[in-house]
């Protein structure tokens, strides 16, 4: 039936805040010494903002499929912010899993306190214009052809 690869499609919704699909993508900055991402500095660009941490088990599932994503469509911009406290845990998890895409720590959880994410990991799918199409809460399949023909639509 439809209807299973269709709500993967469509993304999930729940938690404390599920009306931000459709409106603006708070926009924030977040340095961690070493990087410094400003989401509104991707604008004019599709981007998949993933909230995740080292501990998480289901973020260490999706991280390949992420790194997958980075590599297959450069029209899509994959930034990782980690809500890791310890920089050396993130440090060695970055260098150890060759992570090459857009990632930042945010300890604080100033960016993922912007979108209410409470449940890792949880990634926003926003358009060229800075709008959240979707919510996604856990591990995902980036390279699921229904989510990647979705993603090229925006």
């Amino acid at each position: 039936m439809v209807l299973v690869p269709l709500a993967l499609v469509m993304g999930c919704n729940r938690g404390a805040h599920p009306a931000q699909t459709g409106k603006l993508a708070p926009d924030f900055t977040v340095s961690d010494g070493t990087t410094t991402v400003k989401l509104s500095s991707y604008r004019g660009q599709v981007v998949l903002l993933n909230f995740w941490a080292t501990w998480c088990p289901p973020c260490i599932e999706e991280m390949p499929s992420l790194l997958q994503l980075h590599h297959l469509d450069p029209n899509v911009v994959v930034l990782a912010v980690s809500i890791d406290e310890d920089p050396d845990a993130y440090a060695n998890f970055i260098r150890s899993r060759h992570i090459d895409l857009i990632t930042v720590r945010d300890p604080r959880q100033t960016a993922a306190n912007l979108f209410h994410t409470d449940m890792w990991p949880e990634t926003y799918l926003i358009d060229r214009k800075g709008y959240i199409r979707r919510k996604f809460v856990g591990a995902q399949d980036w390279t699921d052809p229904e989510i990647l023909a979705y993603i090229k639509s925006l």
